[in-house]
């Protein structure tokens, strides 16, 4: 079908169809598109939260969710032939979020070690940017 429309009007075309978006704080969201603004503002129905970790991942669910169309990163369709397919392994959601804070906690003290080392030779990074880095 030739899309005629461009921009976020172009997102009139995705409105019930299932949909993942990534945001701009790294969180994965996937639910049922049901509105978009002019901004690219979006309503999602039915939405989970999806963390990975590894070749883990767990849901939690959100219900309904309006997210603000500059915090979006990525978006596409849910493609339902493949979602099915998932060459991941669901666990529960106790055990992806205990999983998911050793994960932080390992990157964290990877940061810090890497600050140590950095300042040990006489350099001072910002721990903002430090941050972002690792």
């Amino acid at each position: 079908m030739d899309n005629p429309l461009f921009g976020t009007a172009h997102m009139l075309y995705e409105v019930d169809k299932k949909l993942m978006v990534l945001l701009h704080d790294g969180r994965t969201l996937i639910g049922y598109l049901r509105s978009v603004d002019q901004f690219a503002n979006l309503v999602l129905h039915r939405t989970i939260e999806r963390i990975h970790v590894g070749n883990e991942y767990g849901d939690i669910q959100r219900g309904v969710v309006i997210i603000r169309g500059e915090n979006v990163v990525l978006l596409g369709e849910i493609d339902r032939e493949k979602e099915s397919n998932l060459p991941l392994r669901e666990i529960s959601v106790d055990d992806i979020l205990d999983a998911q804070r050793r994960e932080q906690e390992a990157r964290q003290e990877k940061h810090r070690l890497v600050a140590k080392a950095l300042k040990e030779r006489g350099l001072n990074m910002n721990s903002e940017m430090a941050q972002d880095e690792f």
